[in-house]
């Protein structure tokens, strides 16, 4: 039977900075706007078009970007979907559709802030779409740029792996949905609903480590339980930091005054709004109950350290008379007992007695 180890999962609880998990902290909190970002540039770029109305559909993976240039003026409405990010191509396809230099910067920046912008006839609007990483236990994030303009959408996303739009992908084959009977501000809007309901799933993952972990304090408390607690709650910082500002984003969105937006879609934006306050609601609960969790633990030990300081009392007192009694006895005089044929077994059975009629007293007193 061939049995595979792997150390490095144990050995790492022998280091307390790893269990405690430091470098996800720097991760984190590494994030500076005023450093210019060094992005590597993708191996793999992936261009896909959609091209519909009500009635057609053209789906295609096109081998450059180059080749997406065509379709700025092709009748019914078109997504460009750009899997894998690269410099050049992203400033052709800018040049090519209208967008501004400083746009460019956001869509090639890195940790951005989710945003909306409208510039020289585009919307622009820069988010994360969010993973939960069952290995590590950890929540991933990728940005996406999503560029809104006259019956296109061009999305930009750093992972040609996963993304969240399959359900989008299967109701444009449909054509009787209402993404093919709409026009391009739908389209957009069912990209950031897809973005922002799967916050939701990585929030019940959350959600149920949550759930285990108290059960797991409540039942024995220990460094690793700590260090579970310190875990949880970086993820919720990074949870707290992708939606918070989403909000605002759509919030944005709702109050334009952009000819990109059909008033009858301004609904189905604020139905994206409701879901996103539900979701900070949601986060800030998770941090309510990580906090009183921090606290369950502290108590916990502080209980378990009075238990033992307890048990440590209550033996040292029943064992202070054989004590003194063992002193007075073994005292160099000429006590009155000493001659005793008896004194020994009176010396044992005071040693016995008081201390069970000290154990019936504290009983009695409800001390245990």
């Amino acid at each position: 039977m061939n049995v595979k180890l792997n150390p490095e999962k144990y050995l790492r609880y022998l280091y307390l900075p790893s269990l405690f998990g430091t470098q996800r902290t720097k991760e984190i909190l590494s994030v500076n706007p005023t450093v210019l970002p060094h992005r590597e540039e993708a191996q793999e770029v992936r261009v896909f078009i959609y091209n519909y109305d009500a009635q057609n559909l053209e789906e295609k993976q096109l081998s450059c970007v180059e080749d997406s240039f065509a379709y700025k003026d092709r009748p019914g409405i078109t997504w460009i979907n750009i899997d894998g990010l690269r410099k050049a191509d992203i400033e052709a396809m800018s040049n090519q559709f209208g967008i501004h230099p400083l746009l460019i910067e956001d869509i090639l920046s890195i940790n951005q802030r989710p945003k909306m912008d409208e510039v020289e006839g585009v919307l622009f609007c820069l988010l994360n779409m969010l993973y939960y990483n069952d290995e590590k236990k950890t929540v991933e994030q990728e940005q996406i740029s999503i560029v809104l303009g006259k019956n296109f959408v061009i999305s930009f996303q750093e992972d040609a792996s996963r993304d969240v739009f399959n359900p989008l992908r299967e109701r444009l084959k449909l054509p009787t949905s209402k993404a093919r009977q709409r026009s391009a501000d739908y389209l957009c809007y069912t990209m950031l609903d897809l973005i922002v309901d799967n916050y939701y799933l990585v929030m019940e993952k959350l959600g149920d480590s949550i759930e285990s972990l108290e059960e797991e304090v409540i039942r024995k408390s220990d460094k690793r339980s700590l260090a579970k607690i310190n875990q949880l709650r970086k993820e919720l910082i990074v949870l707290k930091r992708n939606t918070v500002p989403v909000r605002d984003l759509i919030g944005s969105i709702i109050r334009s005054e952009s000819d990109l937006l059909d008033d009858r879609n301004t609904k189905y934006y604020k139905d994206i709004y409701d879901h996103i306050v539900q979701a900070i609601d949601l986060a800030e609960n998770y941090r309510d109950i990580m906090m009183s969790m921090q606290d369950l633990y502290v108590n916990n030990v502080n209980l378990r350290l009075n238990e033992v300081m307890k048990v440590m009392a209550i033996v040292t007192c029943l064992l202070a008379p054989a004590t003194v009694i063992g002193g007075i006895f073994g005292m160099n005089f000429n006590l009155p007992e000493i001659l005793n044929p008896h004194g020994f077994w009176i010396a044992v059975c005071l040693m016995l007695l008081i201390p069970v009629w000290m154990i019936w007293m504290f009983k009695k007193r409800g001390w245990f």
